[in-house]
């Protein structure tokens, strides 16, 4: 179990001496969530430090080389973790600048976008999409060899190179959008990564190397977590918030395909994104991407009375829940775990309506 718990506590050690670092290089080179400048979709009153996700990226990947003995010589191959380290230097350089400069819309999409390239020109990707009902399909017929390197074939494999893509954007975009209240993003993606943890020590999976990946990627969150909790000392920033989410969809493709159990986690901001997304398109006719608001389940949690470190807890116990359950179901099971949290995130939304119109007109 020590080759498990070091990992941990070092990532957890590095982290925080990284967060404590970046906050100071962050405030003098005045790198800050300013609320003054989007008072939409600022609750906080100061200034605050961005920049944070360095910390998580620097930790991570340092414990990662440090452990690398134990990780290679199985399934991971030393190109998956040059493409894990590379597609998250990617999204670091676009959140420094990004954070510095603060990037309109359309140019923010570019490192997203190379970074899932670059996990897919790795290898890494999803081979098949297991059907609740029974039977698999696979995305592996329609493929390409490029080239070989000592010995290994680099292949385009479209329906997987495509679903790879799409999965990794939008988890990374999951966090990004969820990224509103201290410590929401880095909990949860701290609970997520131990559950993934968990799921690679089960009989059926047997995936230690994963195993260390995950738990390392959750001591780096919980070292920034110190920091970043409500009040919040310093923020993930634009890198941060789109590497921890886009770290949980790595994990989750590499310990075997286990979307499902990735969709549990991250199910509650993921049909939050999606509800916000339909109501923005169809009713107020916005777009969807370029219009930033407080209506958000988490802010809506604020609206009608909650603390913000009680609308945090709040939700990381609701994704604890759904998570450790996915533990324990099958596939079929875990559809039917899902449609549970959809009827629970309406029941949520029926009574944040109901206590916020009787706040309004009581």
């Amino acid at each position: 179990m020590n080759k498990f718990i070091f990992p941990f506590i070092i990532a957890l050690i590095l982290s925080a001496f990284f967060t404590i670092l970046v906050k100071i290089i962050a405030t003098k080179w005045q790198i800050v969530d300013d609320p003054r400048k989007r008072p939409e979709r600022k609750i906080h009153q100061r200034p605050v430090a961005l920049l944070g996700g360095m910390a998580i990226f620097l930790s991570f990947n340092l414990v990662v080389l440090f452990f690398s003995h134990q990780l290679l010589g199985g399934y991971l191959l030393p190109k998956y973790l040059w493409g894990i380290f590379f597609s998250g230097l990617i999204l670091m350089i676009g959140g420094f600048i990004d954070d510095k400069y603060d990037l309109p819309a359309k140019y923010q999409f570019i490192f997203p976008i190379l970074s899932a390239l670059v996990i897919i020109a790795s290898g890494i990707g999803i081979e098949y999409i297991s059907n609740p009902a029974g039977g698999i399909f696979y995305l592996q017929q329609i493929k390409f060899t490029l080239f070989s390197y000592h010995g290994l074939p680099y292949q385009i494999t479209l329906l997987a190179d495509i679903f790879t893509f799409v999965w990794l954007l939008g988890m990374a975009y999951t966090t990004k959008i969820l990224d509103g209240l201290d410590g929401l993003v880095s909990g949860i993606t701290t609970i997520g990564s131990i559950i993934i943890f968990c799921l690679c020590l089960a009989q059926n999976v047997s995936q230690p190397e994963t195993a260390i990946l995950a738990i390392i990627l959750a001591g780096a969150c919980l070292g920034f977590l110190i920091f970043n909790f409500n009040p919040a000392k310093i923020y993930l920033g634009e890198g941060g918030s789109l590497f921890t989410g886009f770290m949980l969809g790595v994990l989750a493709i590499i310990s075997g395909g286990k979307i499902a159990t990735a969709l549990l986690i991250m199910g509650i901001p993921i049909i939050d994104l999606a509800w916000v997304i339909l109501r923005r398109f169809a009713k107020e006719k916005k777009s969807p991407f370029k219009t930033a608001d407080r209506k958000h389940l988490h802010f809506q949690l604020l609206e009608i009375g909650f603390s913000q470190r009680g609308a945090v807890l709040f939700l990381y116990l609701l994704t604890t829940i759904f998570g450790v359950s996915s533990l324990f179901l099958s596939g079929s099971q875990k559809l039917l775990d899902f449609v549970i949290l959809l009827l629970v995130m309406v029941l949520i939304g029926v009574i944040i309506v109901y206590k916020y119109k009787k706040i309004k007109n009581p």
